[in-house]
């Protein structure tokens, strides 16, 4: 029987959710991806959707969030309620809970520059920082308890540690001392059955007085514990016992804690989880390079370069697929290995990936309709269990599919009537395509009947689509052409693949007159539409040149007005400056005379005349410098390579000009240099000496074009990961890479990243720790806690 479900696998969409699987950062939210199923509730579908272009706008803005190994807590939660004391891995499992509970809730309210759809499960998370540090405060690993877990657990281990070091300093003797060591068969202190004990030969078992633990396999040695440490074992027995019992309350006081927020850590790991998927989801778009479709519940599908997501992005040929607007019915013709079975998955896969709040791999200008149900008889589905032939198969399909179908159904069938004789399968297949119409589905079918491609061209509302077929290579080019019937070109394969060609000829005689006149024509309305084709592609091609010439022009032209306004502007205000200058010059030289004819009776006349001149020429200086300021020029980490010379040629830093020097720096360090008519003296520090690889100031201002900060830094922040793995990389090496990743994460904005190094011998942890020290963008840096990679790992708030 055909059903919804039976099209899902049909149409490969457990595939598809494999891919969102693998894109998932928690087990909960893999189960997630792997049980979606397609909704039908258009309010809902846009919600979903909207979810996963809100997600994919956060990780390219910030990357993607952490979401730590988070697994389901729910079971310990119902434990802890019914009284039981969780085991030290458990309360750490749940202690990650809180602490990406909070990390969560940091990265959405940090930096944060726009509202989005899944706020709202952001802001149901809470965080217990108090029950997260009481946790990692009193568990350090699964195996061990920190001693400030309890002040009691700090006596009773600072009692056994007394203990330990009296029983060694006791049995120090035995090891060390003449008198006993001679005895013994090595020189150690063991344990056995928890007890200290020193291995003695079994010849001297009567020397030692003490209690027999054991002996080894060959008999040669007994291990006693000497008389003088039985009553200090027995106390260290008794405080082992204590401190065990001591760790069993403190367990048993953290799983209370944990049981009195059990409904609030349950709501945190449903919604981390829900979180995690949406980004799955965000992570999976981003792979596919897909896009949010329209939706719509009219039952129109318009798909723009759609690429099928499960074949190789480098290969996959881009299609344009119509439905449901001017026709509901498309017949799909052309060759076999054409593309047209592809074809009519990709219309189903798509509306089952978006209406499961998925991207499809669709330019941004798609749109796609909300079906209630997509049927797909699709493949050979041939049955020797129950005696079904291809056609009988296929058949069985059919009619169920046509038993179920609705109004807002699509339904999908793939060699529609093939499996039986020619004539009765077409005439099949046009009665069961005017049935679907009549109950309104949407309807794609492929075929190679001419019957079913006379039908489409003879009925308004269905339309045939061909898989475009290249005649002269022979070779089809999967690119489907809507309003075309197509021609299934067997012959010409069969040729191609080898069949004689008599028996090719003989074949094309035998078709009738009619078939092959309807054949000849679609072959003349192929070749005449592929003609048309590349005229327009040659057109648009054109009109896009010119286009983009055109607005070259029009930005030169406005470049070189404004350029021109700027010129004219900058002229008239010179002009001003000069008017003023000259006026203030003209009042200055005259209030400077009118003071002379007042004072020509004075005996200092001439000096007075003298100071004149002076002030006047100091004063049109100035004026000068005001019209026409010199804008000093400098060049950084110049200085000459050498001593000049008469006839060095020189560049002029100021005045951007090339001269030559005609004589050495004078005492005041000044150097004679003739620029063309222009003779003049400057500081050797305002020269340049012209070696052949020197250029003016004015070149060398001219540098390239760079990428503007914010393209640059949307390119660092799209690929960043909050992780580094430096696993097998020498010291010399791993620095290098980690050196870039901190300029990566500070230009990411980024303030806390995880080097992964591994436990191993602890040299290359040791090596980043030295460096990180001395690195000035490190605020701290510590070893990761439990959950977070233990020793393996290096956890780096940066400033």
């Amino acid at each position: 029987m055909a059903t919804f479900e039976q099209a899902i696998k049909t149409l490969e969409f457990d595939k598809v959710l494999q891919q969102l699987a693998a894109a998932a950062q928690t087990d909960g939210a893999r189960e997630k991806a792997l049980r979606i199923t397609p909704q039908t509730a258009l309010h809902r579908i846009e919600k979903l959707l909207r979810q996963t272009t809100d997600a994919r706008a956060l990780m390219e803005i910030k990357g993607p969030p952490s979401f730590g190994a988070v697994v389901d807590i729910t079971p310990m939660l119902d434990r802890a309620e019914k009284g039981a004391s969780l085991s030290p891995a458990e309360l750490l499992k749940v202690a990650n809970v809180l602490r990406i509970s909070r990390l969560l809730l940091d990265y959405i309210h940090t930096d944060k520059k726009l509202d989005t759809s899944i706020d709202e499960i952001f802001e149901r998370l809470t965080a217990n920082r108090f029950l997260e540090e009481k946790i990692t405060r009193a568990i350090i690993t699964e195996d061990l308890i920190a001693d400030e877990a309890s002040a009691a657990l700090a006596d009773i281990r600072r009692k056994i540690r007394n203990a330990n070091s009296r029983i060694k300093e006791n049995l120090q003797k035995y090891t060390t001392g003449q008198t006993f060591s001679k005895y013994l068969q090595e020189n150690i202190v063991t344990m056995r059955g928890g007890r200290y004990v020193v291995p003695v030969k079994a010849e001297y078992r009567n020397e030692i007085k003490g209690l027999v633990h054991d002996t080894s396999a060959s008999g040669a040695t007994i291990f006693v514990e000497p008389l003088s440490v039985v009553e200090a074992n027995n106390e260290l027995r008794f405080l082992e016992s204590q401190e065990a019992k001591e760790i069993e309350k403190i367990l048993a006081e953290l799983s209370a804690a944990v049981a009195e927020t059990a409904d609030a850590l349950s709501l945190n790991y449903r919604n981390i989880t829900e979180i995690a998927f949406v980004f799955a989801k965000a992570e999976l778009s981003f792979r596919m390079n897909a896009a949010q479709p329209k939706l719509n519940d009219k039952g129109i599908v318009d798909l723009k370069h759609a690429r099928h997501p499960l074949l190789d992005p480098k290969s996959v040929v881009p299609i344009d697929i119509r439905l449901g607007d001017d026709f509901d019915t498309l017949i799909i013709t052309g060759p076999n290995t054409g593309g047209k079975t592809v074809s009519l998955k990709t219309i189903g896969l798509f509306a089952l990936m978006a209406q499961s709040g998925l991207h499809i791999p669709v330019s941004g200008l798609s749109t796609i309709c909300v079906f209630d149900k997509v049927f797909a008889d699709i493949g050979d589905e041939q049955s020797i269990e129950q005696s079904l032939s291809t056609f009988s198969s296929h058949m069985v399909n059919i009619v169920s599919i046509l038993q179920e179908i609705t109004k807002n159904s699509l339904v999908l069938f793939d060699e529609l009537g093939a499996g039986t004789d020619p004539i009765e399968g077409a005439a099949l297949a046009t009665a069961i395509l005017e049935h679907t119409r009549s109950i309104g589905a949407r309807c794609a079918a492929t075929t190679h009947y001419a019957e079913l491609k006379a039908f489409a061209l003879d009925t308004d509302g269905i339309c045939n689509a061909c898989c475009e077929f290249d005649v002269n290579t022979l070779r089809p080019t999967y690119r489907l052409i809507i309003g075309t019937p197509g021609k299934s070109n067997a012959f010409a394969i069969s040729s191609k693949l080898g069949l004689p060609d008599e028996i090719v000829e003989r074949a094309n005689a035998l078709v009738s007159s009619d078939n092959k006149r309807f054949e000849n024509v679609i072959e003349q309305l192929e070749i005449n539409r592929m003609e048309m084709e590349r005229s327009a592609k040659k057109t648009e091609q054109m009109r896009r040149e010119y286009e983009e010439m055109k607005r070259g022009a029009e930005e030169q032209i406005r470049r070189d007005r404004a350029a021109a306004e700027k010129e004219l502007e900058k002229a008239r205000a010179q002009a001003a400056n000069i008017l003023a200058s000259a006026k203030a010059s003209s009042e200055y030289i005259f209030s400077q005379i009118e003071d002379l004819q007042k004072k020509k009776e004075s005996r200092r006349l001439a000096e007075e005349l003298e100071d004149a001149r002076r002030r006047i020429r100091i004063n049109l200086k100035e004026s000068d410098a005001f019209i026409d300021p010199i804008i000093k020029q400098e060049v950084s980490d110049y200085t000459l390579p050498r001593p000049l010379k008469v006839g060095d040629r020189v560049i002029l830093i100021n005045l951007d000009m090339q001269g030559t020097v005609t004589a050495i720096a004078d005492k005041d360090g000044m150097v004679a240099v003739q620029a063309g008519v222009i003779k003049t003296k400057v500081r050797e520090s305002e020269l340049m000496l012209v070696d052949g690889k020197t250029v003016s100031v004015q070149e060398n201002s001219k540098k390239p074009k760079m990428a503007s900060q914010k393209s640059v830094r949307a390119a660092v922040i799209r690929e960043f990961r909050a992780e580094l793995d430096l696993r097998g990389e020498y010291s010399d090496d791993a620095w290098f890479k980690t050196d870039k990743y901190l300029d990566d994460a500070a230009i990411a904005g980024i303030k806390s990243v995880t080097l992964i190094h591994g436990k191993g011998t602890g040299a290359l942890r040791k090596v980043l720790w030295e460096k990180l020290k001395k690195d000035s963008r490190v605020k701290s840096f510590r070893a990761g806690a439990y959950g977070e990679g233990d020793y393996g790992v290096t956890v780096v708030d940066l400033k």
